[in-house]
């Protein structure tokens, strides 16, 4: 059985590092680039252990919500240590590694207005290219509810959007 399982678990990480490593090098700041491979290589670490959990017709989506708590974690062990050395240097405030990526200031102000989660449906779905489905996946809900979630996240963004661009 042995064999079987890691040929499995090989096919899935030669499909899905591309897809990890490109929506966590998208999301990386505030953390270095040195730090991509040690997150993919923990996105695998989960997929090896929970192989058998990971649904066959979502497998890259259900991955991506792995990374994205992977990332999570990483980020708040970053806090902690940015809060730690506080002591020693002042901290600055940076934007988001999608700032500046984003040219239009109307869009970049009206995305930041959003709470995290609208603001990570709305960039799973529209740079990233994932449907409503994956992103219920990645969110561990169902893809009526990821739907709602997404419509809801476009309103508000548009609402800010218009708020912006009339200031």
């Amino acid at each position: 059985m042995a064999p079987s399982r890691e040929r499995r678990f090989r096919v899935l990480a030669d499909e899905a590092t591309p897809a990890i490593g490109a929506y966590l090098r998208r999301r990386l700041y505030p953390l270095g680039p040195a730090e991509l491979d040690d997150l993919v290589e923990e996105v695998l670490l989960v997929a090896w252990r929970r192989l058998d959990d990971i649904p066959g017709d979502a497998r890259i989506p259900w991955l991506i919500g792995v990374a994205r708590n992977v990332l999570r974690n990483a980020v708040r062990q970053q806090r902690r240590r940015s809060l730690m050395e506080a002591q020693l240097r002042p901290v600055v405030s940076d934007a988001a590694a999608e700032d500046y990526v984003i040219a239009d200031e109307g869009v970049r102000q009206a995305l930041s207005s959003l709470n995290e989660d609208d603001r990570e449906i709305l960039l799973l779905h529209f740079w990233d290219g994932r449907s409503a489905a994956e992103i219920g996946v990645v969110f561990g809900t169902s893809t009526n509810v990821a739907a709602v979630r997404l419509s809801r996240a476009q309103d508000r963004f548009r609402k800010n959007f218009d708020v912006v661009n009339v200031e």
